[in-house]
């Protein structure tokens, strides 16, 4: 590629297998420059520990890569650990090695280093064991970018599906689902769909919150008072939104086959269907951020740390999705 990319790739909680990850994952040649941004010390270790041969060159601020790194090496910018990593055991002593790198790379993204940061599974518990108050990557990110409002989206093969509310107790979502917040995460789904995929006119199905999408209003009101006039609204504004549609059916080919997104109303209601469709090869992605981040779908799998018996599907599919992000919106 006569003009590769240059990409941020952070290991995540260090006793998992995000250390793992990246280093069979310098296995295989890519096509844009890869960083991690990790402990040198702590990936010559797992190397070790795996019985892999892979060369760690040193990179950083003013001495960034500018050709992708030949098969067998791994670029990375070191970022020294606070205390010693065995793998499978968490240390609340490494919380602040987590975010410095999730800081670096998103930093990075903000400054033009990076194209894009993908990311590796971390572990949420220990970093709030450590007294700092943590949610995830996707509030990290938008906190360090100052953006309002985001979205999850998960995405496999032939189906993305994006959330209008996340983490949240089901007895929660129905108040959580306003007018204001289904419009703002459909007019980020659709910008993203169309700035960073390069979908021209993104047609996005939207499900119903109540079985049947409320029957009329006999099985909920949801449906008529919120869902319906908001999305009235938004195809005025030149949105492509279908529904809402009974959750139950819309997962179905027929439907399916000529969308590109789905909106589901709350975590377990879309992700349910997509991971069934495509665990272990599908993408986490942040929307809304003025950053290109992707994730795996997985997570810390600690019990599996330094085995060698963990894929690297996810993660791969994490970066052809950054790469294909950033090449869409090269073009914008």
């Amino acid at each position: 590629m006569s003009n590769p990319f240059v990409f941020a790739l952070t290991p995540g909680e260090p006793a998992g297998i995000g250390p793992d990850l990246c280093l069979l994952l310098a296995a295989q040649a890519q096509p844009h420059a890869l960083v991690a941004i990790a402990s040198r010390v702590l990936l010559a270790e797992r190397a070790a520990q795996l019985q892999l041969a892979v060369k760690l060159v040193e990179v950083g601020p003013g001495h960034w890569p500018t050709q992708p790194a030949p098969a067998g090496s791994l670029y990375v910018w070191d970022c020294p650990l606070r205390a010693a990593v065995e793998p499978g055991r968490l240390d609340p002593a490494n919380a602040t090695y987590v975010l410095e790198t999730l800081t670096r790379a998103g930093q990075g993204c903000l400054d033009g280093a990076f194209a894009g940061m993908i990311t590796a599974p971390v572990h949420k518990g220990v970093i709030n064991e450590a007294g700092i108050p943590f949610s995830g990557h996707t509030e990290f990110l938008a906190e360090l970018t100052h953006t309002e409002q985001v979205v999850m989206m998960l995405a496999t093969q032939g189906l993305r599906v994006a959330l209008v509310t996340t983490h949240l107790p089901l007895k929660d979502v129905a108040a959580a689902i306003t007018p204001e917040r289904l419009a703002r995460v459909s007019r980020i789904l659709h910008a993203d769909l169309r700035d960073k995929f390069g979908i021209a006119k993104p047609r996005i199905l939207v499900c119903g919150l109540n079985p049947h999408a409320g029957e009329g209003g006999h099985l909920g009101r949801e449906e008529l008072e919120v869902i319906e006039p908001t999305l009235e609204q938004l195809r005025g504004e030149g949105l492509e939104l279908i529904g809402p549609l009974p959750a139950d059916t819309l997962f179905t080919p027929k439907h399916l086959e000529h969308c590109d997104a789905v909106l589901a109303m709350y975590h377990d209601q879309g992700l349910p269907v997509l991971k069934y469709k495509g665990f272990g090869a599908a993408v986490n992605v942040t929307l809304g951020l003025p950053i290109i981040r992707t994730s795996v779908d997985h997570g810390t799998a600690l019990d599996l740390a330094g085995s060698g018996k963990v894929d690297t599907g996810s993660l791969q599919v994490a970066l052809e999705t950054a790469y294909q992000m950033a090449e869409s919106r090269r073009q914008v």
